[in-house]
C-alpha cells in the first residue's frame, strides 16, 4: 500500500491507513522505546508496521485521542491500544512465534498495566533518555509518519 504523499503528519492519514497497517507511536526520546521499535522493524518482514514518535504532530494527536498514553500506543483498524494492551496486540500482529505472547491478554488488565506502568515510570532511569528522537535511515523513512 502506498502512503499518501501529502502532509504525513495529518491525523487524517491515520484514518486512511487504519484498516490496512498498524501504527506504533512511541516515546522517541526513550532508549527502551527506540529499542522496541528496532525490535519490531527487524521482525516485520512484510513491512506492515508504521511508526511515529509521540513528539511529532501526529504522535501528539494520537496521545490526545488515546487518553494521554506517554510511552507506547498502537493504532490499528480505527482503534487505539495503550499500555500492556498495546504491547500484546503488537505481538499478536507480528510474525513468527511472537503472536503466542498474546496469551498474556488473559491476565487481568489491572495487573498487566501495573507491571507496564512500573516499567514505564522507570524507563529513563534504567534505560536512559536521548536528547532527540531517533532519525530513521533512508530505507526506513517511508515507514515513519512524523
Amino acid at each position: 500500500m502506498n502512503l499518501p504523499d501529502n502532509n504525513m503528519s495529518s491525523p487524517d492519514v491515520l484514518e486512511s491507513l487504519s484498516n490496512h497497517r498498524p501504527v506504533v507511536f512511541f516515546d522517541g526520546e526513550c532508549n527502551l522505546c527506540n529499542g522496541g521499535v528496532q525490535f519490531i522493524i527487524k521482525r516485520d518482514k512484510e513491512k506492515r508496521f508504521l511508526f511515529a514518535p509521540l513528539q511529532s504532530a501526529i504522535g501528539a494527536k494520537a496521545k490526545e485521542l488515546s487518553g494521554g498514553a506517554d510511552s507506547f500506543i498502537l493504532f490499528y483498524k480505527g482503534r487505539y491500544y495503550i499500555k500492556s494492551s498495546a504491547a500484546l496486540h503488537t505481538a499478536r500482529l507480528m510474525g513468527g512465534l511472537w503472536p503466542l505472547l498474546y496469551i498474556g491478554i488473559i491476565i487481568p488488565r489491572i495487573l498487566r498495566n501495573w507491571v507496564y506502568e512500573f516499567l514505564a515510570r522507570n524507563r529513563y532511569k534504567w534505560f536512559g533518555k536521548r536528547n532527540e528522537c531517533m532519525i530513521p535511515t533512508p530505507e526506513l523513512k517511508e515507514r515513519f509518519l512524523s
